[in-house]
This record gives structure tokens, sequence and C-alpha cells, in this order.
């Protein structure tokens, strides 16, 4: 799924572009449709459902099987433990697939993922972009990406090593700050623009472009 067209494209790229002119830093951003599929988290709560359903028919054995004889004309049966037992287990393979495929409906998938889970796997994505795009791509290891995941509302920063070294994980508040507010209210290219141009600030202050200085890392926007 797309969430800019290009002149959205380009106000983020023209933001890192000008937040370069006064540093050796490089900034790389990416915008992810979502971080994980989730399946995992899916199974999970699938399988609760089934055994929350198999375990209130052991515990209410006549309310199930009740019903299951109202359902064929309400004569009664003398059920055998081999079909009780084939029940149960039929009725929680029910509930199993039912919730699986209710979860499959992304606005309710992303409802239940528990919101330490999703900071986990943006960061967890966010540190395998930049490992693959700007890590240890730069001459003086001064990479930085901005990763914006939107499914799961989550942003991250993570730098190269002779970044973080200087600068405290603390210092990026201000720049997510920004960016969030004006994403909160749809501004998503502005809002990651914002983000740019304060990474750059602090960039500039500990790294200041040199003479020698070359762009390493593409300036657009990358859309995932």
């Amino acid at each position: 799924m797309k969430y800019l067209n290009a002149d959205q494209h380009r106000i983020v790229t023209e933001a890192v572009a000008e937040a370069e002119l006064n540093t050796s830093g490089e900034i790389l951003t990416v915008l992810a449709d979502r971080s994980d599929g989730y399946s995992d988290v899916v199974m999970a709560w699938a399988a609760v459902a089934a055994f929350t359903a198999m375990t209130l028919f052991a515990v209410f054995p006549d309310l199930f099987l009740d019903k299951i004889d109202w359902l064929f004309g309400g004569w009664g049966s003398e059920w055998t433990m081999a079909e009780v037992l084939s029940i149960a287990v039929g009725f929680g393979l029910l509930k199993f697939l039912g919730v699986w495929l209710f979860l499959m409906w992304d606005p309710m998938r992303f409802v239940l993922i528990p919101g330490p889970v999703r900071t986990s796997r943006v960061h967890e994505r966010a540190v395998a972009h930049f490992k693959v795009g700007a890590e240890r791509r730069t001459h003086g290891r001064t990479g930085i990406l901005i990763y914006l995941s939107m499914r799961e509302h989550r942003a991250e920063i993570v730098a190269d090593e002779p970044i973080a070294e200087l600068v405290d994980a603390e210092v990026w508040g201000e720049a997510m700050a920004d960016m969030l507010a004006e994403i909160k209210q749809g501004r998503i290219a502005e809002g990651m623009a914002a983000g740019v141009r304060d990474v750059g600030k602090v960039l500039a202050e500990h790294f200041p472009r040199s003479d020698v200085d070359e762009n390493e890392l593409p300036d657009r926007l990358i859309e995932v």
C-alpha cells in the first residue's frame, strides 16, 4: 500500500538534501505499511479461543450437549465418551478456525496486537532496514535511519555506532515528537520532513560537513 504521491515524496527528499548540506551525516528515510505480519500473534489468539471453548465445554458439558440435542430435534441422546470427546475437539477446532479467519481482517488484527509486541517488531524491522541500507555504508559511519511504520503507529530512529556514541537516544525525542505531531494530523510527508530537519540539526552539531563530503546514501524516501 502506497501512502504518498510523487509531490509528497519530494517534500521528504528535499528535506533530506537540505539537512545534509550542513553535516557529514547521511539520513535515510523509510516508510512502511507494516513491520510484521504477526501470524504468530494470530495463532496465539486462535489457540487461546479454542482452549477456552473446550474448557467451557468440559465444565458445562450438559449445557452444550442439550443445545446439540435441540438442534437435532430435541429427543435427547445417550452420548458415549468418544462422541463427547469428538464434539469437544470439533468445537475447539471450529473456534480456532473462526478466530483465525476473523483476525485475518487487518483492522481487528492490529487492535489485538499488544503494544509492547508492536514496539518490539517495529524496532527489529527498523534495525534490519538500517543494517541493509545504512550501517557501515558511509565513509565515517555516519548513517542514520528514520523509520515510520503506519499500521503499528510507531517510529524509530536508528543511528550508526559513531553517532550513537556521541548522541544519547533521548536527544532524538524532539525529532520524534515533531514528526508524530504532524503525522497524527494526517500530514505524513510533512511529519517525516520535520523529523529529518531536527535530526539534521543534531548531526550538524556533532558531525559538521567537510569540504570533501560526498552524498553516500540516497536522499529519496523509500516506501515499502
